[in-house]
């Protein structure tokens, strides 16, 4: 079974499965026997008691399954009570999650500064988000978050707008950092960006905010609530004739788009992407000066066809991603996290394709232009299928070693 698959067997998205495998989501009780019953599980072996007790003699068409089983059972096992990631890496530094939590929870000393050195210092996050190094941007967020929330506190009129809107985009990276580790701590953080994009007035900001509030919606099972925000976000940002507003606007349909395709919705998803497209033709001649550049996401045609790609897949139909991937050179992508996110979808695209040699090759791909992409739980979930898989590629044990999987 792949994690779609069983996600559909019992309700959760391919995504929650991948998490469960890598020990960081904890079902509740109902989808626990809902996926018990999917890999007919006694209960013993779903946490609650011993082992569980593999049969000794199995088939070759048996074994992926097992193997399979014997990942989930170590990822639920794994998962204890806990919500959140191990607080310390392996290095001794601070989980990023963790680090979130704190900004979250924790009241913050950190003084207030200018407006100015406030845009100096979330130009600063973004570029570590932007590198991909997120374990650099989850240690900085919680005196970044503090300064820019006491700056705002001080401040009156037009001058506090402006510092709603460095506050919001401070916790729209934060939420960027937590989805990008499957930490549930995305949905309070997306929470926060959200009440301080409406509280700037600002409809770009806004659309950000929107964005990945979205995406958390998507990850908690509710696609369908999570496409009509975006639906609706991207018709306000829309009627705007800046540029700016409708590339915001556009971004939002490609995440529809995308978060239809993961609820099967393949109608839905194929029309959204197509608006999408169409947006984003409208926008090809249009150079967005870099002051008013997008935050984490751009509205170009390269970004498009990474949207297809990812579509596709998600709609079970990835070869028809295929002539989208191979139209994308890397170099178009205008950044680390970017290319790497053309390597993970590549990855996901191969894998359902069952090409294990080039699943593999995305996989490198996306290590070598970013190495902290291939730590994550899903990429990490994926290397341990090709670990496991009855056809053997060479260098998949040493990129399982590296990332922790084995």
């Amino acid at each position: 079974m792949t994690q779609a698959q069983l996600g559909r067997a019992c309700g959760y998205s391919a995504s929650a499965i991948s998490r469960i495998e890598a020990g960081l989501l904890q079902p509740a009780e109902q989808p626990l026997l809902l996926i018990a019953k999917a890999l007919h599980l006694s209960l013993d072996a779903i946490g609650v008691g011993r082992p569980a007790s593999l049969a000794r003699d199995v088939t070759p068409d048996q074994e992926d399954a097992m193997l399979r089983r014997q990942l989930l059972v170590a990822g639920m096992a794994a998962t204890g009570a806990s919500m959140f990631p191990p607080s310390a890496t392996a290095a001794g530094r601070p989980d990023a999650s963790a680090r979130i939590v704190g900004a979250l929870y924790e009241t913050s000393a950190t003084a207030p500064t200018s407006l100015r050195q406030l845009a100096q210092l979330l130009g600063t996050a973004r570029a570590q988000f932007t590198a991909a190094r997120y374990q650099d941007l989850g240690e900085a967020l919680p005196d970044l978050l503090g300064t820019a929330q006491a700056t705002r506190d001080m401040l009156s009129g037009r001058a506090r707008e402006e510092a709603h809107a460095y506050v919001a985009r401070g916790w729209v990276l934060a939420t960027e950092v937590a989805l990008k580790i499957h930490s549930d701590v995305a949905w309070p953080a997306a929470d926060r960006a959200l009440a301080a994009a409406q509280s700037s007035g600002d409809p770009v900001v806004h659309g950000e905010a929107a964005r990945v509030l979205a995406i958390t919606m998507r990850r908690a099972g509710r696609p369908a609530a999570a496409v009509d925000l975006l639906r609706r976000t991207a018709d306000s940002l829309s009627r705007d004739h800046g540029d700016v507003p409708r590339a915001v606007a556009a971004t939002l349909l490609m995440t529809a788009a995308y978060t239809a395709a993961c609820g099967q919705r393949r109608g839905e998803a194929l029309e959204l992407m197509t608006g999408a497209g169409d947006a984003v033709d409208r926008l090809a001649d249009v150079r967005i000066r870099p002051a008013t550049a997008l935050f984490t996401v751009d509205a170009t045609r390269a970004q498009a066809d990474l949207y297809w790609i990812g579509v596709h897949t998600a709609l079970g139909t990835p070869d028809e991603g295929i002539p989208y991937a191979a139209r994308i050179e890397s170099a178009q992508l205008p950044t680390a996290e970017r290319r790497a996110r053309y390597g993970t979808d590549c990855a996901r695209m191969w894998h359902h394709l069952g090409d294990h040699r080039r699943t593999f090759a995305a996989l490198r791909f996306t290590e070598q232009v970013a190495p902290e992409e291939v730590r994550r739980p899903a990429l990490r979930a994926l290397t341990a299928d090709l670990l496991y898989a009855p056809v053997a590629v060479a260098g998949v044990r040493e990129l399982a070693a590296r990332t922790g999987v084995a």
